[in-house]
């Protein structure tokens, strides 16, 4: 904290003095003014037009009557659907006034969910109080001055952070002064800690105590918000504990119980697709990129899509438009997908597929059935099943699927909260020393007695993201021009980010068959063109096996 404070003073009177006070900074309006404009925008929601309206007003004024209660450590339990985004806004808002808070900082796992509420705190908000900052997303600077947002990402000097889950904690073991620059605009806020289930893992130990830290000696409040609680009270430091901000959770669970769940075994993926095949929408969510191609190939008719990440993220935005679009006129539509659907994508299905996964998992899967009520939860069905032995399940999907397995033996719903905690201390359970992989906790207490830490050897460590992957870049429509300009020399963070938009990430055995089959030219900024248009189809994606030697005849 101390040196975040010395950076960026450091930084921001060089940059006074470089520009003669001409940068322009600040210029937010007050916590208390967004709090008004938000009551303002839920007013609309009084009195509410049907029950299930009803159930989402009371769960936002019960948050929002929690704000007055003391500083702290919360969790907020509201099922899929209960309105938890603006529920927790109007709790932070409330009690950033109450306590003389700064800013509030929502912390998120996907951008995809990230770039879903930025947009709703900016309609509420006002644009330029709320900074949307994470890998991306593009500033432009075209104007004069630039975008006062790019300096805002900076050092978040600005009301309402919306940032990941790799941004924020990655911050907090950071050792480089750009990255830590920001740290002391965390102290003294509320921090909201959205899907809160999807926690790293590996490190779920240093970040449960790096909250727990922020709010014993920095003055925040902080806020695990799900449908799923990850069950985090054996991490935290003897002495706290969370309470929670809607405590009526089995009630909640009952309201909103949309869906059914039934056990359908082993499948293989003939079977699979002529299941799917017999509904006119469905969608079926398996754990491999590899399943999700093949049992895409066996479908047939109109109406069928395949989604993972090896669709180009502008790419996966015009499917899922198409996908909407025909959910909304009643029309075929049959989907396999890999977990990426799970979260922050607004999909309604009569019918969901689900592979053996993990509790949190199979749970978001559920969302994406029924998400609007229009249907009993008895014909709301997410069917579960295992594949057959041609998919080896990744090692971070074996022990979520162990645990989940001990969690429903006796047949217990898999969403009850029951179930859930049960769920959440078993794979802790089974995980152990896991939960630390790169022993934080362990190098920073030894550092203790002497008032030494190894930061630097730590924020080397700390990789939320471990895999080392590569950036293809896919020459299909803007892609085109985007790769001209990196080809030509052109550099700029905006130009990079605007490219991301069209790259497919790729682990290191795939890039190197492509690299090695001659399908790849290196671009600066760590970009790679795809040069064989044959390797990206429209369907499915970038093929990330390709043939090599290719031969060519003149």
């Amino acid at each position: 904290m101390l040196f975040s404070c010395l950076v960026d003073a450091d930084y921001l009177d060089t940059e006074a003095f470089m520009s003669a006070g001409g940068v322009r900074r600040g210029g937010y309006e007050p916590i208390a003014v967004l709090r008004e404009r938000l009551k303002a925008h839920t007013a609309g929601f009084f009195p509410p037009r049907n029950p299930l309206n009803a159930k989402r007003c009371v769960i936002l004024r019960t948050c929002e009557a929690a704000g007055a209660w003391g500083r702290g450590l919360y969790t907020l339990t509201v099922p899929t659907g209960g309105g938890k985004t603006l529920a927790s806004l109007a709790f932070a808002l409330e009690h950033a006034v109450r306590h003389g808070m700064e800013r509030v900082t929502y912390v998120i796992p996907y951008s995809s969910i990230i770039e879903q509420t930025a947009e709703v705190f900016r309609e509420v908000l006002g644009d330029g109080n709320v900074l949307e900052h994470h890998s991306g997303y593009e500033y432009d600077d075209s104007g004069e001055g630039g975008d006062p947002r790019r300096l805002a990402a900076e050092n978040w000097d600005v009301p309402v952070v919306v940032t990941t889950n790799v941004q924020f904690f990655q911050s907090l073991f950071a050792s480089k002064p750009s990255r830590c620059r920001k740290i002391h605009s965390i102290a003294n806020s509320v921090i909201i800690f959205d899907e809160a289930q999807m926690l790293p893992q590996p490190y779920l130990r240093p970040c449960v105590r790096a909250i727990a830290e922020l709010v014993r000696s920095y003055r925040s409040t902080c806020v695990l918000c799900t449908a799923t609680q990850p069950n985090l009270g054996p991490l935290l430091p003897e002495g706290m504990d969370a309470q929670e901000l809607c405590p009526d959770t089995e009630a909640l669970y009952e309201f909103f119980r949309r869906v059914r769940y039934e056990q359908l075994g082993q499948l293989s993926d003939e079977a699979l697709a002529r299941l799917l095949q017999s509904h006119n929408q469905v969608l079926c969510v398996v754990s491999t990129r590899k399943q999700a191609q093949t049992v895409f190939r066996l479908l047939e008719g109109e109406g069928c899509f395949h989604l993972s990440i090896l669709l180009y993220p502008e790419h996966r935005g015009r499917v899922l438009s198409q996908i909407q679009e025909r959910l909304r006129q009643s029309l075929p539509c049959r989907v396999v997908s890999t977990s990426l659907v799970e979260a922050g994508v607004d999909l309604d299905f009569p019918t969901v597929y689900r592979a053996e996964a993990g509790l949190d998992s199979v749970i978001q899967a559920g969302g994406r059935c029924n998400r609007e009520g229009r249907r009993s939860p008895e014909e709301s069905v997410v069917y579960l099943f295992r594949p057959d032995g041609a998919y080896r399940l990744p090692v971070s999907l074996r022990l979520p699927v162990e645990a989940a397995t001990m969690a429903t033996q006796t047949g217990e719903d898999p969403s009850a909260p029951a179930t859930i905690a049960a769920y959440f201390t078993t794979l802790h359970s089974l995980r152990g020393d896991a939960l630390d992989s790169k022993r934080v906790v362990e190098r920073f207490e030894a550092g203790l007695p002497s008032m030494s830490f190894p930061f630097a050897s730590v924020a080397e460590d700390f990789r939320l993201i471990e895999e080392d992957t590569r950036s293809v870049l896919i020459p299909n429509g803007r892609g085109r021009e985007l790769a001209e300009r990196l080809r030509q020399g052109e550099r700029s963070r905006a130009l990079l980010r605007a490219a991301g938009r069209f790259c497919v990430s790729l682990y290191p055995q795939h890039f190197e068959e492509l690299d090695r089959a001659g399908a790849l030219e290196a671009l600066d900024g760590g970009v790679y063109l795809l040069t064989d248009p044959n390797l990206y189809a429209g369907d499915t994606g970038l093929a990330p096996e390709a043939e090599e030697g290719r031969g060519f005849f003149a």
